[in-house]
């Protein structure tokens, strides 16, 4: 092949590549101008109840009340999205990435959110009852005042989360790690716990009575003022539990080779046969 030949193939090859370069950039900001005329859309009707936005990005979008019932907003990107007070009603999350999002006062009821990401995300007073919600990543989360009553939260990580006087009423929560959350106040009241890990939960004045704790771990974890009746213990592990004030009245399958370090005080009602000491610390 000529000199000649050579250099005019290689001009062609590099404008090929400045042409597929060029349409490369294009087709970003074209998919970036879409995204945000869909966002725009959205918005401007005030959500979009039964619509199919699967892998849809939707990042950062804004608006109160919205309304999203029953639609499919599964694997979408809503990283810091601020949906207040919105419909979620029987919708489908499901490996959606919602981090940092604002969901306060919003209805969840009976949706699909399996392996969700709601890291760092406010859920202040949603409902979230009888939402399927396992494996999912809420690890410092707000849930304050939420309800997750007859929620599915097996295998969910709420580490570092904040859930003043929230709901978990017959919840399922095996293998849960709440680990160094703030539960004050908080009703766990016939929850099934089964291996959830507690450590350091402070869980002052919360009502755990009924649940099944079985296998949990509850290392250097503040209980005062719990309400622990009819809870069955079998297996837990209590090192360093505090428990002033405490109720476990008819408590089961404590083992006292389990009571590690665990103190009371002359309120702490407990079982037969089980001792405590006074807490100092």
């Amino acid at each position: 092949m000529s000199d000649r030949m050579t250099r005019f193939l290689a001009g062609c090859l590099g404008a090929l590549t400045v042409a597929a370069c060029s349409g490369g950039a294009f087709a970003v900001e074209a998919l970036a101008a879409s995204d945000k005329a869909r966002i725009a859309e959205i918005t401007a009707q005030g959500g979009c109840p039964r619509c199919d936005l699967k892998l849809a990005e939707l990042r950062g979008i804004s608006m109160e009340n919205a309304d999203f019932d029953r639609a499919i907003l599964r694997e979408v990107d809503l990283k810091e999205a601020v949906l207040p007070n919105g419909n979620f009603r029987r919708a489908d999350f499901r490996r959606t990435e919602a981090e940092r999002s604002d969901f306060s006062g919003s209805d969840f009821s009976n949706a699909s959110m399996r392996s969700v990401d709601l890291e760092k995300s406010n859920l202040t007073g949603a409902n979230l009852q009888d939402v399927d919600l396992r494996e999912s990543d809420m690890n410092s989360s707000i849930v304050s005042g939420a309800n997750f009553d007859g929620a599915d939260l097996r295998n969910v990580t709420l580490i570092r989360s904040i859930g003043h006087g929230a709901t978990f009423r017959g919840a399922k929560m095996d293998g849960a790690n709440l680990e160094r959350a703030d539960l004050r106040d908080t009703n766990f009241q016939n929850a099934r716990l089964r291996q959830a890990k507690l450590d350091r939960i402070s869980a002052k004045n919360a009502d755990f009575s009924g649940a099944d704790l079985s296998g949990v771990r509850l290392v250097s974890s503040d209980l005062s003022g719990a309400n622990l009746t009819d809870v069955d213990f079998d297996g837990a592990l209590l090192r360093r539990t505090r428990l002033p004030g405490a109720d476990l009245t008819g408590a089961k399958n404590l083992d006292p080779s389990r009571i590690l370090g665990a103190c009371g005080d002359e309120a702490t009602k407990l079982p037969s046969g089980i001792e405590l000491a006074t807490c100092t610390y």
